[in-house]
Order: C-alpha cells, then structure tokens, then sequence
C-alpha cells in the first residue's frame, strides 16, 4: 500500500442493503458520519461485505478495489421471504470480511455474463438476484429479536477480528484464549458471544473452515489424504476422516473421487 494515495468511496441513503463481493484482497477503513475513521482492514478475496444503506455508507480505500457490487432493495427481500421457504427475517446482520462459498460461486457465474454486452441475459441476472436474497436470508438473516435468540453477541467487528485470527492460524493448535484476545473480551464472553451471533462454537467453526479448507487442496491431486490433514490442522488422518464424514456425510476419499472426476 506504500504510495498509495487513498480515496473516499461513499453511497447515499437508500431503502436497501449493499453487499460487495471482493475479487482480491483490499485494505480500507469506515467513515463515520462526523469523518471519524476506523482503523484500516483487510478485506480478503472471497469475502463479502454486507451492510444496511439505511444511514447510507462512506469508506476510505488504501488500495485497488476489485469486487462485484449489489444494491438489494428492502422490498425484493421481503417478496423473497414471502415467496419462498427463505427465513421471514425482518432485516440482515451487518457481515465484514465473511467468507462466503455461495457468493464466491454467483460471483464466478456472474462475470462472464457482465463481459458481455447485451440484455438477453437479464432474466439469468433475475434469477441470480433471486437466489442472492434467498442465501442472505439463510445465511445472514437477522433473528435476534425471536424466542430463544441469545441476547449474548459480539460486535460485527469483534467477530471479524476473532474469525480472521482463527484464519490466520487455521492449521495451528492455539488456545481459546488468544482468539478471545484478538476480539478484545474474556474467553467466557468470548464463547458465549461468538454463539450468538454465529450459532456455533468457535471450535465448531474452526472445524467448519478445516474442512472448507481440505476442500480446496483436494483439487491437488498429488497431495495426500495425510498431507492435507497436516496442512489444516488435524492429528491425523483417522482425525481427518471423522470430523470430513461429521460435517459433509461423506469420507475425505469419497468426495475427493466423486468432485474431481
């Protein structure tokens, strides 16, 4: 970023939820309404950024932005939710940095049709638009005012920086502790508050992004079961192969052979 002369990116108010996919990496901060700024960030590529345009949004970039963009108006979410078996959740929760597979593969679907000119892709786009507002619902819906929901939860940020030291770290053996201290509370509030807002352990999440992980280096095909086991973090391979069949309900070999044939 050395050298890099910064620039404001702002959008007005809007009835409506702005969501950016980010293509590479990118470093910018907020900008509050008063021109107060937050500390610069990274945003990793395959991540998303989702947030409420209701007060409008302003950023500071300290470097090349290279994203999908989507301005979701309010009203399709609410014809989605009403339409289809998506959650009936009255609004999103703000995500920062999320990784994200389902906007990650829209996103691979959509540049190709935007590199074409034309409006004989418009109802693929409708359709695309669709099954965004249909994930966000799933994925990021806000149900904290619903019975049993845990009052409990970590600021948008404090998730951040709590998912992002664990991503950092994915195939280290580290203590709670430490991931308590990059959001900033005790573990106890820690756990308790990473739940709430995610429905998950931070064990259970962590297991989650191994396995994602595993995934990818599967398309090595000169990479071994073990290897890979090494590299994200677990014992073994016996400890590899359980976790593998818990989360997806297959064995590591099995969906290597069935997705890369």
């Amino acid at each position: 970023m050395n050298g890099y002369a910064s620039r404001l990116v702002s959008l007005p108010p809007d009835d409506a939820y702005f969501l950016m996919l980010y293509l590479k990496d990118a470093h910018h901060c907020d900008v509050a309404p008063d021109g107060t700024e937050s500390e610069v960030r990274r945003f990793r590529q395959g991540s998303v950024c989702l947030v409420d345009l209701a007060p409008g949004a302003c950023i500071r970039l300290f470097s090349n932005l290279d994203s999908l963009a989507f301005q979701l108006p309010r009203e399709l979410f609410r014809e989605v939710g009403e339409f289809s078996a998506a959650p009936k959740a009255t609004r999103l929760r703000c995500r920062r940095g999320e990784y994200d597979d389902v906007m990650r593969n829209l996103g691979a679907a959509l540049l190709p049709l935007f590199e074409k000119q034309g409006s004989f892709h418009a109802p693929v786009l409708q359709h695309i638009a669709i099954a965004i507002c249909a994930h966000l619902l799933h994925a990021h819906g806000d149900l904290s005012g619903e019975p049993g929901s845990s009052t409990a939860r970590l600021s948008v940020w404090q998730e951040k920086a709590a998912k992002d030291f664990m991503i950092d770290h994915f195939a280290d053996h580290f203590p709670i502790a430490a991931v308590a201290s990059a959001a900033g509370v005790s573990s106890r509030d820690f756990i308790r508050g990473f739940k709430g807002v995610t429905g998950e352990t931070p064990q259970q999440w962590l297991m989650r992004h191994r396995i994602g992980r595993a995934k990818q280096y599967f398309a090595e095909r000169a990479l071994t079961l073990v290897e890979i086991a090494t590299r994200c973090g677990f014992t073994d391979e016996d400890h590899f192969t359980k976790v593998f069949r818990r989360v997806t309900g297959a064995t590591p070999s099995a969906w290597r052979a069935r997705w890369l044939q």
